[in-house]
């Protein structure tokens, strides 16, 4: 399998459909769409997206049906960076190597576009169930609901903010990521899942190599920071330590970081491989992200 390949024709068709779900730049007022559209389509992996849509085909669901779901996750993935790099958070001038939206926009249509790209995922999945009478659509929606929400991101980001500057212990630590990072894709795998049938057995199987995953992703992030460049990453470097974030490399250093992104993709590859040769793509692509530069 050539995953960078798959990857890429995997990106490109999410995009072609999140051009189709976002309001036009020419609607009135215009500022607002041009500002959602900017951040949604400054690049990134389209991780999260790619997710439902394998979970999905995995269990023998429908991709078609799940495209809507899997946007609308893009959407709110893009509000939460958006918010994330506003100057009363992290205060960061670059994303995915152009200016935050906030330093294009400014902050008040920044935060709107945010706010926008949030409602605008849950009226997209809203009506895609509501289209289809779909149970699993609505099940599908719950899940990104309670990844994003405030027993999910909100709440990883909330103890991220209270604890700037502080030192905080290992139980902590694990909270922050679990929440702020984990719980999106947790949140990914469980709507792909249920969109494609999974019993309870699959979906407890799903939701621990999830959590996995997305601890290994958010340690290789802390790792990445440290040891990346800026045009590696399209942002500046050293941003965890200038902002007196909480890290795993703070904490524990380089060495035992990378070690424990091995280890958490290592079992979460372990759970996927129970669905056998259905899971290849998922598999490859768990471990092209412990290896991934940006």
């Amino acid at each position: 399998m050539n995953i960078k390949a798959e990857i890429k024709e995997r990106m490109e068709e999410v995009d072609r459909h999140l051009d189709r779900l976002l309001p036009k730049e020419t609607e009135y007022p215009d500022i607002i769409f041009k500002a959602m559209r900017y951040s949604v389509f400054a690049g990134g992996k389209r991780l999260r997206p790619i997710l439902v849509l394998e979970t999905c085909k995995m269990l023998g669901g429908d991709v078609e049906e799940a495209m809507d779901y899997a946007c609308a996750l893009e959407m709110i993935h893009t509000y939460s960076l958006i918010h994330d790099d506003l100057p009363a958070l992290d205060n960061d001038n670059f994303r995915r190597g152009r200016l935050t939206n906030h330093r294009a926009f400014g902050e008040n249509i920044a935060i709107l576009a945010g706010d926008a790209l949030l409602s605008h995922a849950f009226e997209v999945m809203a009506n895609a169930a509501v289209k289809k009478n779909s149970l699993r659509g609505m099940k599908a929606m719950q899940a990104i609901a309670h990844g994003a929400g405030v027993f999910g991101m909100v709440a990883g980001q909330v103890v991220d903010v209270i604890n700037d500057g502080k030192k905080v212990d290992e139980a902590t630590l694990d909270f922050i990521h679990k929440k702020k990072t984990a719980a999106m894709i947790e949140g990914a795998f469980l709507a792909g899942a249920h969109l494609g049938g999974a019993d309870e057995g699959a979906l407890e199987i799903l939701q621990s190599a999830a959590e996995k995953i997305g601890l290994a992703f958010q340690i290789q992030d802390d790792i990445l920071d440290v040891t990346g460049t800026m045009e590696e990453l399209g942002k500046p470097i050293h941003s965890d330590e200038r902002n007196e974030k909480n890290t795993y490399v703070s904490l524990y250093g380089i060495e035992a970081s990378e070690a424990a992104v091995q280890r958490l993709s290592d079992e979460a590859v372990a759970l996927l491989e129970q669905f056998g040769a259905r899971s290849a793509f998922l598999v490859a692509l768990t471990n092209t992200l412990i290896k991934r530069r940006k």
